[in-house]
């Protein structure tokens, strides 16, 4: 059977894989259109094989919110090119919605067949690296920012006595710039209590190297440790950092302001930031 250009530019805007590949499919279908599309699955399915071993140190972060939920969808590639692809980028949307709409909390088979669907179509190596699903209750709300074509995705957790607070323009504003600030300075805890005893444990074994050869009596040295790890408690505590609009103030101290102007006790419940091909 002759195969015409029609069938394969057919072919190619039903599947969106190259024109080569939809006549070599189409040929050994003897033009059978269904037959075709399964070849070009089957094909596919061998070029991801190839490609599984290749780098993906690129990608896009995408977060999609609704009133209920939020979720960080983590989708790497190989190059900043396709990073930058429409169709990378449309796919990191579906995935994420179709998270909310089934009520997925992990990476299955369903998603990862997604990802390996379009690697059939733009042949470089993906991989649905990360996903993070955020549940927002009653007096809950979420602000989230992407840092440029989604190198940098950030989403912050806020809770809330009174849950009309959300509405108002100054808390709405101070939830984005708590978003900003995440991307800004990348905290490692959210507060001095969540800070991990091995972290502190680490962190004191190097300041009291750093102090031992002090010529001062060992309750000094213990204070001057001490002063070291308020110190670092500033610096990787979200809430004891300088607030990025400013740094006259920590977060801690902006979050109380902010809720006493609006009326209501506010709280950062949780943060979450993802750096695309991390």
């Amino acid at each position: 059977m002759e195969i015409t250009a029609k069938m394969v530019k057919d072919l190619r805007d039903t599947t969106g894989a190259g024109m080569m590949d939809c006549k070599k499919a189409l040929t050994q279908a003897n033009g059978d259109m269904a037959e075709a599309e399964k070849i070009l699955k089957k094909m596919g399915l061998a070029a991801i094989a190839k490609r599984s071993d290749r780098a993906t140190e690129n990608g896009r972060i995408t977060i999609v919110s609704t009133d209920k939920k939020c979720v960080l969808v983590d989708l790497a590639c190989e190059t900043d090119f396709v990073a930058r692809n429409a169709d990378f980028a449309a796919l990191g949307e579906k995935i994420a919605n179709v998270v909310i709409e089934k009520g997925y909390t992990e990476i299955n088979d369903e998603l990862s067949q997604m990802v390996k669907d379009l690697i059939t179509v733009i042949k470089e190596n993906m991989s649905l690296k990360r996903l993070v699903v955020i549940d927002i209750a009653a007096g809950e709300a979420v602000s989230t920012y992407v840092h440029g074509e989604g190198s940098k995705g950030v989403a912050v957790k806020f809770a809330s006595d009174k849950a009309e607070a959300f509405s108002s323009d100054a808390v709405k504003a101070f939830m984005y710039e708590c978003a900003l600030h995440v991307a800004a300075f990348e905290p490692a805890f959210l507060s001095v209590e969540s800070v991990t005893p091995s972290y502190v444990a680490e962190q004191t074994e190097i300041f009291n190297a750093q102090v031992a050869s002090l010529d001062k009596p060992e309750k000094v040295k213990e204070g001057i440790v001490r002063g070291k790890l308020n110190k670092l408690y500033t610096e990787v505590c979200f809430l004891e950092q300088p607030f990025v609009k400013d740094d006259s103030v920590s977060v801690k101290a902006k979050l109380a302001a902010v809720g006493k102007e609006a009326g209501a006790k506010l709280d950062i419940v949780s943060f979450v930031c993802l750096k695309a091909g991390v």
